[in-house]
């Protein structure tokens, strides 16, 4: 596929432990900015998602923002972004989210960040979308996960086409060239048609 025009980044609306964290989150979304790929993104002004955000606009970016009610009522709403579109429950959020994107990348994060990259990986899984997906690995943070996922592989549970298709690295270049050349295909989910079947 070309490059990507809308990238959908998930992350942590914390800062983590670790400033690479932050140092990271602020690189990837100036690079963004500098190849022209618009953020969506869950439209909050705190953590790794500010960050990312604040990056782009810093760089002269287009950042969508798509946030419950109930989070903008909290005050946690981005004020400056490009577009802030406001939903009403979590559901809606991770649809439209879907629906602006054509790629999907997590940044460190915690159980939302999980939540909302599992679902594209599912959604993947079943043929609903091709588009890329990918873990951005910094300081390691997603290699217990990497491992995990090989697991679900090894326990024939995940076919190794649907692993192979996820990327995993550090390197933020490498990233963006993957996703440059990513040719999207479908690998029916069951392993055993049977087990399906009986």
């Amino acid at each position: 596929m070309p490059q990507p025009t809308a990238l959908c980044v998930y992350c942590g609306s914390s800062s983590g432990k670790h400033p690479e964290y932050v140092e990271q989150a602020r690189a990837f979304g100036a690079e963004m900015a500098r190849r022209g790929i618009a953020l969506v993104y869950g439209g909050g002004k705190v953590g790794l998602m500010g960050t990312v955000a604040d990056a782009v606009l810093a760089g002269g970016g287009k950042v969508i923002g798509v946030i419950p009610r109930q989070l903008v009522d909290l005050e946690v709403a981005h004020a400056d972004l490009t577009e802030l579109v406001v939903v009403e429950t979590m559901h809606q959020r991770k649809t439209r989210m879907f629906e602006l994107s054509d790629a999907f990348v997590a940044l460190p994060g915690g159980f939302g960040t999980m939540d909302e990259m599992f679902e594209m990986l599912t959604w993947a899984q079943l043929g609903l979308h091709r588009y890329p997906c990918a873990f951005l690995d910094v300081r390691g943070y997603y290699t217990p996960l990497r491992a995990m996922m090989d697991h679900m592989v090894d326990e024939r549970f995940v076919r190794p086409e649907q692993r192979e298709s996820v990327w995993f690295g550090q390197d933020m270049q490498q990233l963006f060239d993957w996703m440059e050349g990513y040719q999207g295909s479908y690998t029916p989910k069951w392993i055993d048609r049977s087990s399906v079947e009986a």
